[in-house]
């Protein structure tokens, strides 16, 4: 078959060729390929000879090699780089995936081959990998209903189909939203924007394809314009877009859609046992139990709250000081929050953004990464997915490592957010298969010819999902079920948090962050005033997380 997707890939690192690949192949490259997982999946389940380890766990952890090839450079490419073809291609993929995860985990003669092993696994001589990944497996069988029986069995296998379109259509009307509205700015809206917001503004509307500047969705443009501008009605205009995505009516509206999700995962639940939906995804995760997240977070939220109501006090009277009536609205919070940052910090973010440039941040989490772990990074010239996309080699003392794509600027065709992604995971069972790791940003695009900069906040980020991406690069076991990023969810994030911290170590800072234009390193005074105001702020930003998390 000429489809790539198909064929031995026999590139730099085997990475996909994506020059090479159509949207025209995804189609049939899945569903050939789920034809042969189904196949591989029957050969397992009916096997004559008796199930041991290696003839069902293991024969399990390669059977969908082929399909996952596929579907990881199609759904890293949906969530980067989307366009009318691959969002229709995930409409149609996703309830097909849905059934056939039901076929696997609800197909009795299979969990029955996993349920020997389990019964007899003291005596099976089992190393402490493969008792991980039989836990793994037989856990994750059990959850998705393999121990149902008749219509409750049947009734699982619809609500988690008709789950996966759901959540498919939530996530695409979002992204549809994101990308249909812009605000046009004449040039007397630019006024009391640094030079930054302005460049960002300008390259937005190129790409919009606007008559002037333009301010979109993405978070790398709207929250600096929120905390620069100063015309108030421009803000309101802005931040009510924002807040309103998914949420106006007409094809692209969520509302009926998160109702539906939220009635279906209770549903879902309840079959499987569970009080609650909450009790169920919290099973598998350190926390537990709703009781101990919700115990943790009415910790953190009443210090929080008082502090945001303190702030809100001061925050109102700038307001007024201003001479405007009323209360202090949404849209006015990032802006009074940034002049008192100004005020009581002496700290200019207009000032400060120069020296943090984008490549100058990137250096810098290969150097922490080099001395903390031995890493070295080499720029790789490979054909990628996108022409904003780079990639470098990952070694360790002249061993390869991993390949690393880097992909940083928001655009129309990313959904928005921060994320860190695989193309493929680290693993021993197929061979010495070595990762090729991704992390996804979504940072405002500089004007061209000019260098991107980056907000203290977007530099973290930064920082972050290369804490994520370092948590794969690093991965050295056997299975792909326990490789790289594959824990609980909510200890995922401690290694990206904790390298996260090093971009405030200040002989980081004093490294790596230098003037865009005259190359000069962030003055020690800068420095000093950037790290006293770390915690500026947070009482709003912790009560806009928790309360986040507490209706979820």
């Amino acid at each position: 078959m000429n489809n790539p997707l198909l064929q031995d890939w026999d590139t730099p690192f085997g990475i996909a060729p994506f020059d090479r690949i159509s949207d025209d192949d995804f189609e049939p490259a899945f569903e050939a390929a789920l034809a042969a997982s189904r196949a591989r999946i029957s050969e397992i389940a009916e096997n004559p000879a008796p199930p041991d380890f290696g003839n069902t766990i293991e024969a399990l952890e390669r059977a969908d090699e082929a399909l996952d090839r596929v579907l990881s450079v199609f759904f890293n490419l949906a969530g980067s780089d989307s366009n009318p073809k691959r969002e229709a291609l995930q409409r149609a993929f996703s309830p097909k995936l849905a059934q056939y995860g039901s076929e696997i985990t609800m197909n009795r003669a299979l969990f029955q081959r996993i349920e020997t092993l389990w019964q007899a696994r003291e005596s099976l001589d089992l190393t402490d990998e493969q008792r991980r990944v039989l836990h793994l497996t037989r856990r994750g069988f059990v959850r998705s209903g393999a121990m149902l029986e008749g219509p409750d069995r049947d009734r699982l296998a619809e609500v988690k189909e008709r789950l996966a379109v759901l959540g498919t259509t939530f996530t695409q009307n979002l992204l549809a939203d994101e990308r249909a509205w812009y605000m046009e700015l004449a040039e007397a809206d630019l006024a009391g924007l640094p030079d930054f917001v302005v460049d960002a503004a300008r390259a937005a509307g190129a790409e919009k394809g606007a008559k002037g500047p333009a301010i979109t969705l993405s978070r790398s443009l709207v929250v600096p314009f929120l905390q620069f501008s100063p015309r108030r009605d421009l803000r309101r205009k802005a931040h009510a877009a924002w807040t309103a995505r998914g949420a106006n009516g007409g094809d692209t509206d969520n509302r009926g859609i998160a109702a539906e999700i939220l009635k279906l995962r209770e549903e879902r639940a309840r079959l499987l046992g569970y009080k609650s939906f909450a009790a169920f995804k919290l099973e598998t995760e350190m926390a537990k139990t709703p009781e101990a997240v919700e115990e943790l977070l009415m910790q953190v939220w009443r210090p929080a709250r008082a502090k945001a109501e303190a702030d809100s006090a001061v925050l109102t009277e700038m307001l007024h000081a201003d001479g405007i009536n009323g209360e202090l609205e949404p849209w006015d919070w990032r802006y009074y929050s940034e002049k008192r940052r100004l005020a009581e910090h002496d700290l200019d973010e207009a000032a400060l953004k120069p020296y943090l440039q984008l490549d100058r941040m990137i250096e810098a989490a290969f150097a922490c990464a080099g001395r903390l772990f031995g890493l070295s990074f080499r720029p790789l010239d490979l054909p990628l997915y996108h022409a904003d996309a780079r990639a470098w080699e990952v070694t360790r003392r002249g061993r390869h490592l991993a390949v690393f794509v880097g992909d940083y600027f928001a655009r129309g065709s990313k959904r928005s957010g921060a994320w860190c992604s695989a193309f493929r995971q680290q693993q021993k069972l197929a061979g010495d298969i070595r990762p090729i790791v991704v992390n996804v940003c979504n940072f405002a695009r500089p004007e061209a010819g000019k260098p991107a900069l980056l907000s203290y906040d977007d530099a973290r980020t930064l920082f972050h999902e290369f804490g994520h991406a370092l948590h794969q690069m690093l991965s050295d076991v056997t299975y792909e079920t326990i490789s790289g990023t594959s824990v609980a969810r909510d200890f995922v994030e401690l290694p990206s948090q904790l390298f996260e911290h090093w971009l405030e170590v200040p002989e980081v800072l004093g490294e790596f962050a230098t003037h865009a234009e005259t190359g000069a390193p962030m003055p020690q005074r800068m420095l000093e005033r950037l790290l006293n105001a770390m915690t500026y702020d947070m009482g709003f930003q912790t009560v806009e997380y928790v309360a986040s998390a507490l209706v979820d």
